[in-house]
């Protein structure tokens, strides 16, 4: 199933069920906040407008406590990239399609429109979709095995 995921930046308009969003996040979550939106913004990047969904990922580096201290949340930024992996599975699972994009400099931005607040830190957008009928995918050689990994017996 995973060696057929590719990243892809056509997508159609055609309408996914929210439920299938839904089931995706739950598959993925953890206690990480993830923002979903479906929308229509007059960004220039094409594969973001023409996604019907949008996946907001945030990650947050504490938690404010009600005494005014923050509690440390560890290795954050690990465990918010290993969930936004099995959402890329999860999605690919689905039938739908997708590509990780990082929010350069829109950070602070997407986190005002969105209400969120200050101690979480927006780290991927993830456009939703079904693959637009005209698609192209980068032609993708795999490297070998050999060059990925080294067994130690």
């Amino acid at each position: 199933m995973m060696n057929g995921r590719r990243t892809l930046r056509f997508f159609s308009t055609e309408p996914v069920d929210k439920k299938i969003i839904a089931n995706l996040i739950k598959t993925a979550g953890n206690q990480w906040t993830t923002d979903i939106k479906g929308f229509r913004t007059t960004w220039i990047k094409e594969y973001l407008t023409e996604a019907p969904w949008l996946i907001l990922i945030f990650r947050q580096a504490y938690f404010p406590l009600p005494d005014g201290k923050r509690r440390t949340h560890y290795y954050n930024e690990i465990s918010t990239a290993i969930s936004a992996g099995v959402l890329l599975a999860a999605i690919q699972n689905a039938g739908l399609v997708t590509l990780t994009s990082t929010p350069m400099n829109c950070g602070p931005a997407l986190r005002d429109l969105f209400e969120r607040p200050s101690h979480e830190k927006l780290m991927l957008l993830l456009p939703i979709g079904f693959p637009r009928k005209d698609a192209t995918v980068p032609k993708l050689q795999r490297k070998p095995l050999e060059e990925l990994m080294i067994f130690y017996d």
